[in-house]
């Protein structure tokens, strides 16, 4: 096959696809380059459907190498193995355009894999994942109905960017990833820090005109080097299967739907499908008839749930379209934990609990991206209890992953900097419950845990989750949806934000012809649902605790010169280990001079910090130390230590207001005196010091109490008695 190659002029780095040199055995190949972003794809299909299973068999997975960047894996295994969060997540949005387009009922098994080659660590790479998947499966004889497009959106000041670079993003208020097909859009991922809905609604907007360049490509990729499409017979619903069962247990289906309780629900539901393979199936029946069955079934029920939601407006549990289930809210339930909240909204209850920790504990990261630390982690947790089934407990799965990374995205606008709050936060939801929504769910639980733990976030966060249910020309848009509707609905739209705007948005569109109108009207409703839920959530707890858990580690951070970091760390780290072990701290120091102090006691915290804060600043005229320890003594004075590496000289003239004839008639080294700087020679790098409370009996010495043209030398080993400035006496004297 020749080498193909098309071009997208999609922001201000054209997306190059290409196909006929790589993996020509995959049933398509395509790599997508960007800059020097640089991701091979390939998709790969069974010819034969996989028996006995109800779903589509799609697995996407991105495989990161560390030779893209030109490093080598970190740890004592030097190569990749289990996928990092960021690859977890980008395959879970490449997946999401994909997934709903295939023809109905197809069960053939289907990979593709996205391998990350060269990153030039300027663009994103996830972008080129999902229009390279795209592209793969539109070449391929794999019966795909796409392709679909992937861009994204940054908003800087009034300004929309095109694909922006990865320093644009941080940059960015705005950090928006929107998939779509040239009809309409499907997928949405988005951050941000307090958007209004209306700036949302143009992103959307502008994205969609660059989507359709990408699938004009990827179309024109398909035609010079597209391989035929193979011939599926869509698996549909028998007519005349779907007749004996409405014939048999329409009434009883009808009236076990509007059970309100969800396990109740699916008992009775589950009741209905066996009377209706006995009625309509009898014993003697093959594993065909059955499957074919439960296609007509699960038809019929999907028909009448819809059907009532969108054309009589009643929904599964009886409320009104915008209305939210009861919610209770609590704080402080975990006795020992630093912070915990509980939130219950109908049968969905999330627990998240909240544990402080310095920055040394910040997670290491050893990626492609350009983090390489992270202090905010949030973690999800969805146990099988959760739904009332029994489960195997196997660690986090993608989904689990996904909606940890989105609870983060909504609140880490809203976290303190390093500065202000010198913790490292890790948030942990549990969720207990599940009837929709615990994503949502586990960002109203996280910030009342944080509230909870005294974090002083700048306004808290809260999520609901929207739907659409479309029946010909009827629909209804759907406030905080449950199970079912999420299920055998058309839409998914999660919004997170406090009350001044937007923190995280996730959508997936399951049909086309959802206008921007209807977007419209589901961003309003669900701002009106968020601000009703951070009413109720106020009714807890309003504003951080004032004081940290008891079982909370005290950390305090200051800023000093990057410069002086080294007089903190001393010869071979010995100041640092000495001020660690004297203040039972622990010290941790960044290269821009943030210095953290973490200590349990919070006194001597506190007293080893002023301890940094005065080794590390400028000595000033008029600066008192006190109980500052005398380490050498002279025949002209004596050399005192103010701070660690830095000492003054108390001239023997400054000792005391009478006569001093010698030295150590007065203080001898080992001593500690409290001393005031009367004099600071910069030039020289002299200070000059005066014990505290003496008057100013004269004009104070300077410098190291050496005249001009005397050195110290004769000073400190001359018989001939330095000479000392004439001073007034005064009366008393």
């Amino acid at each position: 096959m020749a080498l193909a190659v098309v071009k997208a002029d999609v922001g201000d780095t054209p997306i190059i696809f290409e196909t006929g040199k790589l993996a020509k055995q995959a049933n398509g190949a395509v790599v997508v380059r960007s800059g020097d972003n640089m991701v091979l794809v390939t998709a790969v299909g069974a010819r034969t459907a996989r028996e006995g299973i109800d779903f589509f068999p799609l697995t996407v997975d991105i495989e990161e190498r560390m030779y893209a960047a030109g490093k080598i894996p970190g740890g004592f295994i030097k190569r990749e193995s289990r996928p990092s969060e960021r690859s977890i997540l980008t395959a879970r949005m490449t997946d999401r355009p994909i997934r709903p387009l295939w023809p109905k009922g197809f069960r053939n098994e289907v990979q593709v894999i996205a391998t990350v080659m060269s990153v030039d660590m300027v663009n994103a790479y996830d972008i080129l994942c999902i229009n390279g998947a795209s592209a793969a499966l539109a070449i391929s004889d794999l019966p795909f109905l796409g392709p679909v497009g992937a861009v994204r959106i940054g908003l800087i000041g009034d300004d929309f960017i095109i694909n922006p670079t990865l320093q644009e993003i941080e940059e960015s208020d705005l950090d928006l990833i929107v998939a779509g097909t040239a009809e309409a859009i499907s997928m949405v991922e988005a951050g941000a820090r307090e958007v209004d809905e209306e700036s949302l609604l143009e992103a959307l907007s502008i994205a969609h005109d660059e989507i359709k360049k990408l699938c004009a490509a990827q179309l024109e990729l398909a035609k010079i080097a597209g391989k035929q499409k193979w011939e599926v017979t869509s698996v549909a619903v028998e007519p005349d299967m779907l007749e004996k069962v409405s014939a048999a247990v329409l009434a009883q289906l009808e009236e076990a739907t509007k059970e309100q309780g969800k396990l109740e629900r699916r008992d009775k539901v589950a009741d209905v499908r066996a009377a209706a393979i006995t009625t309509v199936l009898g014993e003697d029946h093959t594993s065909e008839d059955r499957a074919s069955l439960s296609r007509a079934f699960d038809s019929l029920q999907k028909t009448i749930i819809r059907r009532r939601i969108a054309v009589e407006k009643v929904r599964p549990d009886g409320r009104s379209s915008d209305e939210i289930r009861p919610i209770t809210v609590d704080v402080g339930i975990v006795p020992r934990a630093h912070g915990s909240g509980l939130f219950t909204r109908g049968e969905t209850q999330v627990l998240t609990i909240v544990a402080l920790g310095t920055l040394k504990d910040a997670q290491r990261i050893d990626g492609l991206g350009i983090e390489t630390t992270k202090r905010y982690i949030h973690h999800y947790n969805f146990p099988p209890y959760s739904v009332g089934e029994a489960g195997p407990m196997r660690g986090p799965k993608r989904r689990d992953i996904g909606h940890g990374a989105l609870a983060e995205r909504a609140l880490l606008p809203m976290i303190p900097d390093e500065t202000s709050f010198p913790y490292t936060l890790r948030l942990v939801s549990e969720t207990l419950e599940s009837n929709g929504s615990s994503s949502m769910a586990s960002v109203c639980g996280s910030t009342l845990a944080m509230l909870d733990a005294g974090v002083a976030i700048t306004r808290p966060v809260a999520g609901i989750a929207m739907g659409l249910i479309r029946e010909g020309d009827d629909y209804v848009i759907l406030t905080d949806i449950q199970g079912d509707e999420d299920h055998l609905g058309d839409m998914d739209f999660k919004v997170a934000g406090t009350s001044a705007g937007v923190t995280a948005l996730q959508m997936d569109i399951k049909i086309s012809g959802v206008t921007f109108q209807i977007l419209r009207d589901a961003l309003e409703q669900a701002r009106r649902g968020r601000l009703h839920i951070l009413k109720i959530m106020e009714t807890a707890i309003a504003a951080p605790r004032e004081e940290l858990s008891d079982f909370a580690p005290r950390i305090t951070a200051i800023k000093i010169d990057p410069e002086r970091i080294g007089m903190v760390i001393g010869k071979g780290g010995e100041t640092i280990r000495g001020l660690e072990a004297e203040y039972a701290v622990e010290i941790s120091i960044e290269e821009d001079g943030t210095v953290s102090v973490y200590g349990v006691e919070g006194l001597k915290a506190k007293a080893c910090v002023e301890v940094i804060r005065a080794m590390t600043k400028d000595v000033e005229v008029g600066d008192t130390f006190t109980g500052a320890k005398v380490v050498k003594t002279t025949t002209f004075g004596a050399f005192v230590e103010l701070t660690k590496g830095v000492d003054g000289l108390l001239h023997i003239s400054n000792l005391s207001a009478g006569r001093v004839d010698k030295v150590e008639d007065v203080i001898n080294r080992g001593d500690t005196v409290d001393v005031v700087v009367v004099e600071v020679d910069k030039a020289r790098g002299r200070i000059g010091l005066r014990i505290v409370g003496l008057e100013d009996v004269g004009e104070p010495v300077s410098g190291d109490g050496l005249d001009a043209g005397e050195s110290e030398a004769t000073a400190e080993g001359d018989a001939r008695p330095p000479r000392r400035r004439r001073r007034r006496l005064t009366e008393e004297e």
